[in-house]
């Protein structure tokens, strides 16, 4: 018998309690999905989601008499949330679709734990766990996490049409829990719907796909994406630039004990035209912080690996750390790859990795002058004030910081002072 019951968050009061509310009275629940999987998988478990035979009504009305609140976060799909000494746990009575238009579906509720199984969308994703920490596996799933498979419930083309977004969540689970290639019904099916992903809400497309790029190593996933037609479909900046970077990176990533970053790995695999991806980020509707990202990096000045450090230091405060790092950084992972076929490219390493530690350690200083110390030196306010203040900021960054306040009050003045 395969069990979680030895996983510490199974053990958690909160859960019990949900279990000996919900499993009374002709009433079944059961822990259902990420929990499941990842506790078998040796990954952390976060959200614990609950499928019950119960319908909302009656979750809500336990709820409620045993003091729990239940909040209906998706009532009308048969989801109410409940939250047990603070923390969260989301219950969804079993269903199955009766309609769908490939996004959203029209559902019904039931008591059929196999029929609710066969609606969701991978084996791995449709395992359950009763009160004992018993796992139940209705479709298969057990053997494709000791396998390494992401395979589909059912007909994978089906799984698909009743909603496109699977696609992407294919390719997500395949980056984070799949080995060896993928199923081959699963990436027929997802290369035959690639057209259909333009219904889509471009938030859930780029959800999706930060998530496959969050992965320890999205690599295989971005190859197949691309080889499916689905990565041109969703990231047609991507379709000659290509995914050629990311193994470079990948492995730069491992070797130095870089955290995993979503963007550092989009703007890997993107041109570095300004236009394009200010496009880009409107169409997909990204953050404030991840477009300013991308345009920092599509316009950080050209840096070469034979650059001073104290010329590093200059650039980067004219310019910005965060561009400027990213292209070191891609530079350095470009340079390690070299390095791998030919000894000579090493030194071209070294070079750029001493920039990258350069970059990640400045800190912009504070110029030590503003416009009120030009003013209180004589000088009218008006454009002379701003014009005065630049040179003094020109001539403090060419000393590479290192002129003190006083030493640029007397220059200041020295400048006031000057025959016009």
């Amino acid at each position: 018998m395969t069990s979680v019951a030895d996983q510490s968050w199974f053990q958690d009061a909160g859960l019990a309690e949900v279990f000996a509310l919900l499993n009374a009275d002709g009433g079944e629940v059961r822990v259902v999905g990420g929990a499941v999987r990842n506790s078998l998988m040796g990954e952390p478990v976060g959200d614990i989601d609950l499928a019950t035979t119960l319908v909302p009504s009656e979750v809500t009305a336990r709820a409620q008499a045993a003091g729990i609140k239940a909040v209906p976060t998706g009532i009308g799909h048969g989801t109410v949330t409940l939250v047990v000494k603070g923390q969260p746990f989301e219950v969804t009575t079993l269903r199955r679709d009766v309609t769908t238009d490939g996004r959203h579906a029209e559902v019904a509720f039931g008591t059929d734990w196999q029929e609710d199984a066969e609606r969701r969308d991978f084996t791995i994703n449709a395992l359950y766990a009763d009160a004992s920490g018993e796992v139940i596996d209705l479709v298969g799933g057990l053997k494709d996490i000791e396998n390494g498979t992401l395979r589909f419930i059912g007909d994978a083309r089906q799984r698909i049409a009743e909603d496109y977004l699977r696609v992407l969540r294919f390719f997500r689970f395949f980056a984070w829990y799949g080995r060896g290639r993928p199923d081959a019904e699963g990436l027929r099916a997802s290369a035959a719907a690639r057209d259909e992903l333009h219904r889509l809400s471009v938030e859930r497309v780029w959800s999706e796909t930060k998530k496959v790029l969050l992965a320890p190593d999205p690599g295989r996933a971005l190859l197949w994406m691309r080889q499916a037609g689905v990565l041109t479909a969703i990231l047609p900046e991507t379709e000659k630039w290509g995914i050629d970077a990311i193994p470079g990176l990948i492995a730069t990533e491992m070797a130095l004990g870089w955290k995993p970053d979503p963007m550092l790995r989009l703007a890997a695999i993107v041109p570095t035209d300004a236009e394009r991806l200010k496009a880009m980020a409107e169409r997909l509707k990204l953050s404030r912080a991840e477009a300013d990202f991308l345009q920092l990096f599509a316009s950080a000045p050209a840096v070469k690996d034979d650059m001073s450090e104290l010329a590093l230091d200059r650039l980067i405060y004219r310019h910005g750390k965060a561009g400027i790092l990213a292209r070191l950084k891609l530079a350095l992972a470009n340079a390690r790859v070299k390095a791998e076929q030919d000894t000579s490219a090493m030194a071209t390493a070294a070079r750029w990795l001493k920039l990258v530690e350069r970059a990640k350690a400045f800190d912009k200083p504070t110029f030590p002058l503003s416009g009120a110390d030009v003013i209180a030196s004589g000088i009218s306010p008006g454009p002379d004030v701003g014009r005065l203040l630049g040179e003094l900021e020109d001539a403090w960054v060419q000393a590479n910081f290192s002129f003190s306040r006083e030493k640029l009050l007397t220059r200041l003045q020295d400048a006031v002072n000057r025959p016009a």
